[in-house]
Formats: C-alpha cells, sequence, structure tokens
C-alpha cells in the first residue's frame, strides 16, 4: 500500500490494524495519523483509548501493554508510537509476537523518519500489515496537492492564481497550509480565488522574487535582470541560495531544449522536467534563447563563480552581478 491508496482508504473509514508510516514528508504522514484518529475515536472516547508514546522514552513492553488492553466503552483503542527510527534492534523484536498476533480492537501506528528495510522486524511487518512510505512530493505535484486541498475546503483557484501562488509559497506543505488556510479566511463567502486574491494575501517571497530573476535571465532582460538581483541581495538573501536558483533553472532550460531536440512534444514536456504544466510554454520559449554549446558555457561559468562565492575575499554582489551579464550578453547563442 502506498501513501495515496492509505488515503482513499482512509476516505472510506477503512483503517489497518497494523501501520508503520515513514518517509521525509512529516505533514502528510500527521495528516494521516489524525484522520485516523478522527475516525476511530471522537473526542469523548479518547482519554482512554487513545495513547501517545515516544520511541526516544517508552519500552516496548509498556507500549505492547498498552495494545492488549481492551478499549473502555468504545470501540477500538488507538496507539500511536512516534519516532519509531530511535527503537533498538533489541526493541523491535519484542514486537514481532504482537505482530502475529494483534488484537483486533487495537490500531497500532508507529511513525518514523526513516527504516532499515533489511530488518526481520519490517519484512515481517510487511506480512503483517501495511508499510507506507510518504515521500516529498515534486514540483510538478504541488499544484494537484493544492487543488486536493482547495477542494476539500471548497474552494478553487483558477490557473493563474495558482500559478501565482506556487511561486510564491514553495514546496513546503506546511506552508502551503497556512497560506491557504489565510486565503480561505480572506475569501470568506467567495468560493474561487483570483490572482488579485493571492497577491494581497501571500507574501511576495524572496522565492518569488528569485523566480522573476531567472525569468528576465531567460529572457535576457539585462537591465531587469540587474535590479532584482539588487534587491534580492538587499533584502538579505544568502547569495549561494541565489546562485542555486539560477542554476537550478538554467539546468531545466537546458534539460528543456534537448527534450524538444530529441523529439518529445509539449504535452509530455512537464513530466519530462517535473514541472506544472503552466509553467512549460514560458521555459519552451527561454529554452530557445541559448545553443546547447552556451549552456555548457554557463555552466563552466557557474561553476567558476560558485568556487569563488566560497572563497574568502570575494565580493558575492560583483560576482553574481558578472554572472548575469554574462548570461544576458548579446551574441551569447
Amino acid at each position: 500500500m502506498n501513501s495515496a491508496e492509505l488515503f482513499r482508504a482512509l476516505e472510506k473509514r477503512e483503517v489497518p490494524n497494523l501501520l508503520f508510516l515513514y518517509g521525509e514528508e512529516g505533514f502528510l504522514i500527521e495528516k494521516c495519523w489524525r484522520a485516523i484518529l478522527d475516525i476511530l475515536l471522537p473526542p469523548a472516547d479518547r482519554d482512554f483509548n487513545f495513547d501517545l508514546f515516544s520511541a526516544r522514552e517508552a519500552r516496548a513492553a509498556d507500549i505492547l501493554d498498552q495494545a492488549r488492553t481492551f478499549p473502555i466503552f468504545a470501540a477500538h483503542r488507538l496507539i500511536l508510537v512516534k519516532d519509531a527510527q530511535h527503537f533498538s534492534a533489541e526493541a523491535l523484536e519484542a514486537f514481532l509476537p504482537y505482530l502475529r498476533e494483534p488484537v483486533p480492537e487495537t490500531v497500532l501506528v508507529l511513525v518514523a523518519d526513516k527504516i532499515d528495510g533489511r530488518r526481520k522486524f519490517f519484512q515481517d511487518f510487511k506480512k503483517f500489515g501495511e508499510l507506507v512510505e510518504f515521500k516529498k512530493l515534486y514540483d510538478n505535484q504541488i499544484p494537484g496537492f493544492i487543488r486536493e486541498q482547495a477542494r476539500s475546503a471548497r474552494y478553487s483557484l483558477t490557473e493563474e492564481a495558482l500559478a501565482l501562488f506556487c511561486r510564491r509559497v514553495g514546496n513546503d506543505l506546511q506552508e502551503i497550509q497556512g497560506e491557504l488556510t489565510k486565503l480561505f479566511s480572506y475569501l470568506g463567502e467567495r468560493k474561487l480565488a483570483d490572482v488579485d486574491d493571492v497577491r494581497a494575501i501571500v507574501s511576495d517571497t524572496r522565492i518569488d522574487s528569485v523566480f522573476a530573476l531567472n525569468d528576465a535571465l531567460g529572457g535576457r532582460r539585462h537591465g531587469e535582470a540587474q535590479h532584482l538581483l539588487g534587491r534580492i541581495l538587499d533584502d538579505g538573501s544568502p547569495p549561494l541560495m541565489v546562485l542555486t536558483m539560477i542554476v537550478r533553472h538554467f539546468r531545466q532550460l537546458w534539460k528543456c531544449r534537448e527534450s524538444q531536440e530529441q523529439g518529445i512534444g509539449e504535452r509530455d514536456l512537464p513530466k519530462v522536467l517535473g514541472i506544472a504544466p503552466f509553467f512549460i510554454k514560458g521555459l519552451i520559449e527561454q529554452s530557445r534563447s541559448f545553443s546547447s554549446s552556451r549552456y555548457r558555457e554557463l555552466f563552466d561559468f557557474f561553476l567558476e563563480t560558485d568556487l569563488a562565492l566560497k572563497s574568502s575575499g570575494a565580493h558575492p554582489n560583483a560576482l553574481l552581478g558578472t554572472l548575469v551579464t554574462e548570461i544576458t550578453r548579446n551574441g551569447g547563442q
């Protein structure tokens, strides 16, 4: 079972008795176990039937004692164990008999950042329960996540508003949820958010400014790019972070150019590049501004700039200003 299948099961109010949730995307993991709590136990039943442990402190024996305790005036008992990556091999072994004979009324949920799938515990868990990984969402999955969150709250965004929201918020799901909450509160009875709504509520972050810088660089608009660079650095953005974002953008442009030369159509490019479809037209247009040989030259220059920024005595503003000039100069085909 993967995370999407688990969420679909929870929508049907189907909860496996043994669950191990792990991975980088802590926001979705928490959303999952909170959904399980809501399904199994109304607030009035939680004092006696919901037990929360941390593997940093709790003993496996104490957790198992609670798991084997029947619920009190309720149909289920929920045992949630956080930080399970801190269990020793011996502690994990102690759970094996319970995995083979779990209490039907108890739902045991363990949560960890990562696992070692080679261990017998995890091999057995896959046989008797559900081992579910929550991976970080790719950039091209973020718009779908935002749409789904909006749909759940009975709101929606225009395509233009969604594109702006993605640029301004980035891909941190916790931040996305917080900004959506503010946006929906601002909308009130209105159910459709447009660009002006997003501009009014979602902060014009440094990420958005770097996005504008990359757009100017890809369009080879020298004056605009220098102005944006100065504003970004004046706002306190780390020069290496700015360089990293520029390199990432030009890596996408180069890959876009090469993919088109290989005959990949516009419809398939978002999947190949790992980006949202509404960004593709701009990338295609910018990618054609530089030849393959020019991309190679620029990446050599990116490496030189990176090394210079990391050396003592280098002036970041001057180095990045020179980089902007190099990218946007005439005759750079």
